[in-house]
């Protein structure tokens, strides 16, 4: 493939900030996915902890925390099939998770090749900076 050059450096800012716009939104949409089944993993073990011997069993004959335990055990069963519902359909991706993926990696790819590795990188760190800042600024909900 024939190496394009970009013809001045407004050209280069307007598709930087294109790809830019292209990886968070492909991201976010990826993310949607993926974070349910990493989230899963983490309640896993909270849950574990919880009901482990030593912290259940003052609580074993408090129905209030039986209560909470058994809804949390809901909720992580109810996120783990929702996750499994968006990636998986008779045991294969679904269309839609296996676009987003390629896409996900063809507009890296992009970057790559427009803009450098090292900018890839930085653009990774730049979403994970303002994602994780938004969490961090969130008001309760």
């Amino acid at each position: 493939m024939k190496k394009l050059t970009l013809a001045s450096l407004d050209e280069k800012d307007l598709v930087r900030r294109y790809l830019i716009w292209c990886y968070k939104t492909t991201k976010e949409n990826f993310d949607r996915i993926e974070r349910k089944f990493t989230q899963v993993k983490v309640d896993e073990f909270i849950f574990n902890r919880l009901t482990s011997s030593k912290r259940f069993l003052f609580f074993q004959e408090n129905t209030l925390y039986q209560k909470q335990l058994d809804e949390f055990r809901l909720y992580i069963d109810q996120k783990r099939n929702d996750g499994e519902k968006l990636k998986f359909f008779q045991k294969r991706y679904t269309a839609n998770y296996q676009f987003t993926k390629n896409r996900l990696e063809a507009v890296e790819e992009a970057i790559s090749y427009f803009l450098g590795k090292s900018e890839l990188a930085r653009i990774k760190k730049l979403y994970e900076e303002e994602f994780t800042k938004r969490i961090l600024e969130a008001r309760e909900h």
